[in-house]
């Protein structure tokens, strides 16, 4: 075993998770892991001053998923007034090296070593070796990166795709982007796949006369601090007893379906499409079905193509945080 260890960390406006890593081969079994509520510290490193004071080895290196664009080792955080400098950290803590990476480049990174435990596949297609990998992740926003090979190993990318223009494929779409154009002006998908895109389209629904709210759900949802899940619930536990509901969700993963489809094309995602984030897990039963895979491989003349292309969902929750601990390893080369 070295005597060098990792600092790793997956960092998001909710919740932050630091673990310490040893080698590659235990990326699984970290030497202590501690979650932290984020808006409860100031920055992150009154977090990382708690957590190695608590555990008492000796870090030389770190790498932080953070959730929010990096541009030249400097990070914003969506939803925290935290800014974070990968000099400013190294120098609070003396760490011979850190790297700041995207959270869905932390994912992207945990991709090529995940197990049939960590995914769920929606269409096993026709894997080609090599190929590039797309991956999107609908959770608060929508996250995309990607992946190619080099001719011995994986390499994630950054992206800020789910930021491009939304396109409707249909009437209902149509109507929706009308309706969304009013209230922002510029519409993009994470306006509609993702946690802030979700109420967007229940607005709609609701606001255009689809189907009247019931009292007990305008009760359920003024009460939450959080709607999705009320929204998610009712969909998938009873769709019949609660149109919005069912028609919201209807939208939600037709939307994504095109949008995983576009990406899928965008990088020739021929090694497969994995979808992150915190949402789909929680709606395997429409994933499965033409709701999302219609959509997807919807791309005319490429549609026999996108068929052939695999998708799974990433069902382990701590994906990024050893996509991180995996990137920082291999960097300091362990």
């Amino acid at each position: 075993m070295t005597n060098h260890y990792l600092l790793a960390g997956d960092v998001g406006g909710t919740k932050t998770t630091l673990a310490i890593f040893s080698s590659i081969a235990e990326l699984r079994t970290p030497l202590a892991e501690q979650t932290f509520p984020s808006a409860s510290f100031l920055n992150l490193e009154a977090i990382v001053a708690k957590f190695l004071t608590q555990v008492n080895i000796p870090v030389s290196h770190a790498c932080f998923g953070v959730a929010g664009p990096v541009v030249h080792g400097r990070a914003t955080i969506t939803n925290l007034p935290w800014v974070i400098s990968e000099r400013d950290l190294s120098a609070a803590f003396q760490f011979k090296q850190l790297t700041l990476l995207n959270d869905l480049v932390s994912i992207a990174n945990a991709v090529p070593i995940l197990e049939s435990a960590d995914v769920h596949t929606l269409n096993a297609g026709a894997p080609v070796r090599g190929g590039a990998i797309a991956v999107i992740a609908p959770g608060t926003g929508l996250g995309e990166a990607y992946l190619t090979w080099d001719g011995g190993t994986y390499h994630a990318y950054a992206s800020e795709g789910g930021h491009t223009d939304f396109a409707p494929t249909d009437d209902t779409e149509m109507a929706l982007l009308r309706y969304l154009q009013k209230k922002f002006g510029r519409v993009s998908y994470e306006r509609i796949c993702s946690g802030i895109g979700m109420p967007n389209i229940y607005a709609f629904l609701k606001d255009t006369g689809f189907a009247p709210e019931p009292d007990w759900l305008t009760a359920e949802i003024a009460a939450a601090t959080d709607p999705n899940p009320v929204l998610v619930r009712h969909a998938l536990e009873n769709p019949a007893g609660c149109p919005l509901c069912a028609e919201t969700l209807r939208l939600f993963v037709s939307v994504l379906g095109a949008e995983a489809g576009n990406m899928a094309l965008k990088v020739l995602a021929a090694g497969g499409v994995y979808l992150g984030g915190g949402i789909p897990p929680r709606i395997l039963p429409l994933l499965e079905g033409e709701t999302f895979l219609h959509p997807f491989s919807d791309k005319g003349r490429f549609s026999d193509m996108l068929r052939e292309f695999p998708v799974h969902v990433i069902l382990n929750p701590k994906a990024a945080l050893i996509g991180a601990a995996r990137y920082g390893l291999q960097k300091s080369r362990y």
